[in-house]
């Protein structure tokens, strides 16, 4: 039997059930592999599931989608990527049947997009690609033997035709090119972390609020469950002794009908099964059994440890101790929970996970201390009129307006659709019924402007197409959308010279195309003129109280080793955001230069942070020229005449005021006085 030795692994899917236990389980038990986890964030995935990695030096997490070709490569070339255990998927039947090019997306070229990057770097040692038992299709009621891992694949939903058409792919590389693949085809694991679309965890959470079990058809369907722990053991085993080219199934003999996995639930919360198991229709074809052999996996050396009563105990336990743990999951637990899964996915984000893995991947794109709150509605028994649908949920500026509208009272959610998915946002509309729609989502770049340049491909769909199909639907639905834009479509010019005080007025066209982010937001501003439903709010170098994140630009300066040292006009988050807040509520619209008035240059930031921070901190400048050989896109500076917003608002404070006021004194360390 041979012995394999990774040392660095990309893990697919990691935020999500079966991965997340998988990689929590080689971090904990190897400390000599790093582990490198890429995640989209969809809809069942959750960053919390990876809480226990999240301060081990050998974890790292992307955020990013597998059938991204352009940061595959990225990873396996930067990370030295040798093995990849590959989980990502679509994975519930259900949401199959309604939309199953979703699935042949998700499944069969994000597959192959792995595959490809594979073949292209020659430095994979191990390819584990893990499927599904449904492959095989349904096995025979009287049947004493299970499928072996040679017998014949015969799915019988889109879901299973995709993990097999997948398999193809993998076994043709593997043969074609010589890639050191091996496939596994599991039976349904259950567990704590896992969604409650999946019967076990839907049945849980149903039985904890005292409804109604539903079971499609008459439960007369026979499955294999296995607990999760036990099935992070076997990859782990499959990891190490698996042998290349080869399947194995993991999997166990002892099988139960749907309705007796419902009974055993009653029975933990004290329920009448007959009481509460309710019949529903069934699935357009619902496999009544799927029967597995694990024999070839038993001499590696793995078993089954895990008791069904033990396993459902532990699951029970980490539900009702965890009842919150995925937010808002009513949808879920519909009898045939389809909506779920719209097209491009529904990202949902968790404050303290996101807040903790943010440092660990320049592709993040959370904040670092001011935590964005879960999906809820919080409401105010002062103001109940206004109802805010916030899209940008793991964004910086969009966390901190949950946090202010919470602070407000002001009832609020986020948004669950892609801004490029039309159908996703007349979906939340419709569930969230809001007054205002705020827009601060889009692509700034990861971790910086320059990925836009390329990525442009990206950045359109986000920052253009996503950005207007949203103000096209708030406009349908008669909402003003609130949409948070960027002043950095400017640069000094004749007619607004450095150092003259002449700044950018809203009505002046844009004259920076330094850079592609800029193009496009200049590109969106102008067709979003014709829009009478939307206020653009022009943000600049955002700052804010939390010198902790990373998007901070206070914070970006303080850790390069040289800075430029040219004034312009900045955001100071901590006082602007909440005005933001009161524009919504005067139904304010047009282009507006959101900055505070004023500017100021870099060196006087430095020097403010050196004052009230730390007295010995130290920089040095270099020239516009000198920084051009460091970077790929050019930056924007520049002056925005704010007294457009200053009239409206006539106590906001001038850039340096408000710097001292929100930024430098509620973080003094110093006895410096000003």
């Amino acid at each position: 039997m041979s012995s394999y030795t990774p040392k660095n692994i990309l893990i697919t899917g990691a935020a999500g059930f079966i991965a997340s236990h998988v990689a929590n389980r080689l971090i904990r038990s190897y400390p000599d592999y790093k582990i490198v986890v890429l995640d989209k964030l969809d809809y069942c995935s959750n960053l919390k599931n990876l809480r226990p990695s999240q301060s081990s030096p050998n974890f790292k997490f992307v955020k990013g989608d597998i059938a991204s070709a352009d940061l595959v490569n990225y990873l396996l070339i930067t990370e030295s990527i040798d093995t990849i255990m590959h989980f990502a998927a679509q994975t519930h039947v259900d949401n199959s049947f309604g939309n199953s090019f979703e699935f042949t997306k998700n499944n069969i070229y994000g597959t192959h997009v792995l595959l490809e990057a594979c073949k292209v770097t020659g430095q994979i040692r191990r390819f584990i690609h893990v499927s599904t038992d449904e492959v095989y299709g349904e096995t025979d009621e009287d049947a004493v033997v299970g499928n072996h891992e040679a017998s014949q694949l015969l799915p019988t939903n889109p879901y299973s035709a995709t993990k097999a058409g997948a398999e193809m792919l993998v076994m043709a590389y593997g043969r074609s090119y010589g890639l050191p693949v091996i496939t596994t085809r599991g039976n349904n694991v259950y567990g704590p972390n896992q969604f409650p679309e999946k019967l076990i965890p839907k049945f849980i959470l149903l039985a904890m609020r005292g409804k109604p079990l539903p079971i499609h058809g008459d439960g007369s369907n026979v499955r294999s469950y296995l607990y999760c722990e036990d099935v992070a053991e076997a990859f782990e085993v499959i990891l190490h002794r698996g042998e290349v080219g080869h399947v194995y199934n993991i999997g166990t003999k002892k099988e139960r009908r749907v309705i007796d996995v419902a009974t055993d639930v009653c029975k933990l919360f004290s329920m009448d099964p007959d009481a509460s198991i309710k019949f529903v229709e069934n699935r357009p074809f619902n496999d009544q059994r799927y029967f597995l052999d694990d024999e070839k996996l038993k001499i590696l050396g793995w078993s089954e440890r895990t008791t069904w009563e033990e396993g459902l105990r532990k699951t029970m336990d980490w539900y009702t101790s965890n009842p919150d743990w995925w937010g808002d999951v009513s949808g879920a637990l519909l009898p045939h929970p389809r909506m779920l899964m719209m097209p491009g996915g529904i990202e949902r984000h968790f404050e303290e996970a996101d807040n903790e893995n943010a440092a660990s991947s320049e592709f993040s794109n959370t904040q670092s201390k001011m935590v964005v709150p879960p999906t809820k509605s919080v409401s105010s028994p002062r103001k109940p009129s206004f109802k805010f649908l916030i899209y940008g949920r793991t964004g910086w500026i969009g966390g901190l307006l949950g946090q202010l509208c919470e602070k407000q009272g002001i009832t609020f959610e986020y948004g669950k659709g892609r801004l490029e998915n039309r159908a996703s946002l007349i979906a939340d509309i419709q569930n969230v019924k809001p007054t205002h729609v705020f827009n601060a989502a889009g692509v700034t770049g990861r971790p910086n402007v320059d990925w836009c340049e390329s990525h442009k491909a990206e950045t359109i769909r986000a920052n253009v197409a996503g950005t207007l199909t949203l103000a096209d639907v708030c406009r349908e639905h008669g909402l003003l959308m609130m949409n948070f834009a960027t002043g950095c479509i400017f640069e000094y010019d004749a007619a607004h010279p450095l150092g003259s005080g002449i700044g950018f007025k809203e009505e002046d066209t844009p004259n920076f195309t330094g850079s592609f982010y800029s193009k496009t937001k200049a590109m969106v501003e102008e067709l979003l003129k014709e829009f009478d439903n939307v206020c653009t709010l022009r943000v600049r170098m955002p700052i804010s109280s939390d010198l902790n994140n990373p998007r901070n630009f206070i914070t970006k300066i303080s850790r390069y080793s040289k800075v430029v040292d040219i004034p312009n006009s900045m955001t100071v988050l901590d006082e602007l955001l909440p005005i933001s807040i009161e524009m919504a509520k005067r139904n304010l619209k047009g282009i507006w230069n959101f900055t505070n008035p004023g500017v100021v240059s870099h060196n006087e930031i430095l020097e403010m942070y050196k004052n009230y921070m730390d007295p010995e901190f130290k920089w040095a400048n270099f020239t516009l020229e000198e920084q051009a050989k460091v970077i790929v896109a050019p930056r924007s500076n520049n002056e925005m005449d704010a007294s457009k917003l200053k009239k409206e608002f006539p106590e906001l404070l001038h850039i340096k005021d408000s710097l001292i006021k929100y930024v430098f004194e509620p973080n003094k360390k110093t006895n410096y006085s000003a």
